[in-house]
């Protein structure tokens, strides 16, 4: 087993140093650099060129952000299974194996969404 000496974290040292650095240097840059000019015209908030109209702080029923979650989630899923079938001959029965008891699980996850009523939108 190798010992590490303090000089063998030296590259990763500088590395952080550069990067704390940069964002460092970019942030008092932005500051000293940027406009000050403050308007009602500039605090106004605007999205792609539209006039904002009404309150942002209407209620959203939670069921729409839990479907956004579960959609991010099983397209996460899906994404692994790429890599997968690329190298499905390499692979052989036991990555076979393998999707299957991942595919599994996927679908144990579904089917407990599914019992739970979260994709009925008719029930409140």
């Amino acid at each position: 087993m190798k010992e590490y000496l303090p000089i063998d974290f030296l590259p990763l040292l500088v590395q952080i140093g550069a990067a704390v650095g940069f964002v460092a240097m970019t942030i008092v840059a932005t500051h000293y650099l940027g406009p000050r000019l403050k308007s009602k015209r500039k605090e106004d908030p605007f999205e792609c060129g539209i006039e904002s109209v009404g309150d942002a702080r209407t209620p959203i029923s939670v069921r729409y952000f839990l479907i956004a979650i579960l959609f991010v989630l099983f397209d996460v899923e899906i994404i692994f299974m790429y890599p997968w079938a690329v190298n499905f001959k390499k692979l052989g029965w036991f990555g076979f194996g393998e999707m299957i008891l991942f595919v599994g699980f996927l679908m144990a996850g579904f089917y407990y969404i599914v019992k739970k009523g979260v994709l009925d939108w008719e029930k409140e």
